[in-house]
């Protein structure tokens, strides 16, 4: 069925006029057209393959004249009001796209047209990885919800950077970065600080990531002395610069409240601008897909609706707790405008959206922001 499609997007021409204009009228009638046409037909592939044939149709579609044009205009809102200024950075509207859809900077200037705020890329390694075995990426639709594994397949920190320097929109970019699969926790922070030195002048602000649950031992650098010494190390070396940028820390749902509380000690003692609450979660309490097709995928990061819940009340008592001395990007199971604003409400200063955004379409970026507005 790929091999069909595939080859129908490089020799019909007609199609993607087709399709392009199919996707405009969805996006700007209603989230249902989405919902009962284009979704259903995108989840027919498995999940990986489709991901690749979607960037490559949004990539070719916006070489059409005037596409861009009527994306803009049909799914972005500009408004001064929803312009937020967080950790010294200017964004246009608080909808950000979260890490691991785009990984490797292949369609900035594409997603850009959409209506977000701003984009993370990554995670990053400083070495090209191809990622852990497929299949890695799962469709848990009565929970819509996703399961992943990928292990940051990327293709290096070199090859990232080069792609986003060509980039022609402004849109603000956020660098998430992690150690490669065969790197040693004990030397970590060499390759963090390597996809650091190389992504500087290349991206807006930087992620952490320590709590991905797909490479190894990853996690443990979660714990209060590692985390310390990776985050001294690189704001160290990021108020050497003439103008820092902001370095926030990434952190797992599945923390106790006695790790939260030492996350906030260390975001306040390292001096580093925030943290994104939450990435997956490795929880499966609750699920709605039968415990069977669960224990048949096996390993991996949930993300979706089942860690709306959590995500929010990590936020809440980080910002309570911290009494709200530094921003947090609040991430995790945001699939209405419902669920924005409650993660808003809690006290994240900006959003992002990963798995919402594939079940719920794009059309969800400008219905977050109207009823940010609205709600203003």
């Amino acid at each position: 069925m790929f091999a069909a499609l595939k080859f129908t997007l490089v020799n019909n021409w007609n199609w993607f006029v087709l399709m392009a204009c199919s996707y405009i009228f969805a996006f700007k009638k209603s989230k249902i057209l989405y919902k009962s046409f284009i979704r259903p037909f995108l989840f027919k592939a498995d999940p990986e393959k489709i991901h690749h044939f979607t960037f490559s149709a949004l990539k070719f579609s916006c070489k059409i004249p005037g596409v861009r044009i009527l994306l803009k205009s049909t799914l972005k809102i500009e408004d001064p009001k929803l312009e937020r200024e967080v950790f010294g950075i200017k964004f246009k509207n608080p909808v950000g796209l979260g890490a691991g859809l785009d990984k490797d900077a292949l369609v900035i200037d594409e997603l850009a047209c959409l209506g977000f705020g701003f984009i993370e890329i990554g995670t990053v390694t400083p070495k090209p990885q191809p990622g852990n075995e497929k299949p890695r990426l799962f469709r848990l639709k009565p929970d819509n919800a996703l399961i992943n594994r990928m292990g940051f397949n990327n293709s290096g920190v070199k090859a990232i950077a080069e792609r986003l320097r060509k980039r022609k929109t402004t849109i603000i970019i956020g660098g998430n970065i992690g150690k490669n699969k065969n790197t040693l926790n004990e030397e970590a922070l060499k390759d963090y600080e390597e996809s650091y030195d190389e992504l500087f002048d290349c991206v807006d602000y930087f992620v952490v990531n320590v709590s991905s649950p797909n490479t190894p031992g990853l996690r443990a650098l979660q714990e209060k002395e590692p985390l310390k010494r990776i985050l001294l190390a690189l704001e160290g070396k990021n108020q050497k610069k003439n103008r820092p940028k902001p370095i926030l820390l990434k952190i797992a749902p599945d923390l106790t409240n006695e790790q939260l509380d030492d996350i906030i000690s260390i975001v306040l003692e390292t001096r580093i601008s925030g943290v994104i609450a939450t990435n997956t979660t490795i929880n499966r309490r609750g699920l709605h897909t039968p415990a069977a097709s669960i224990e048949k995928i096996g390993a991996g990061g949930l993300s979706g609706k089942p860690l709306k819940n959590r995500s929010t009340e990590v936020i809440r008592y980080l910002h309570q707790h911290s009494q709200g001395r530094f921003p947090i990007i609040g991430v995790g199971g945001i699939h209405s405008e419902e669920d924005a604003l409650e993660k808003l409400k809690a006290g994240a200063s900006l959003i992002q959206l990963y798995t919402g955004f594939i079940y719920e379409g794009p059309g969800l970026i400008k219905r977050i922001n109207k009823a940010i507005l609205k709600n203003n």
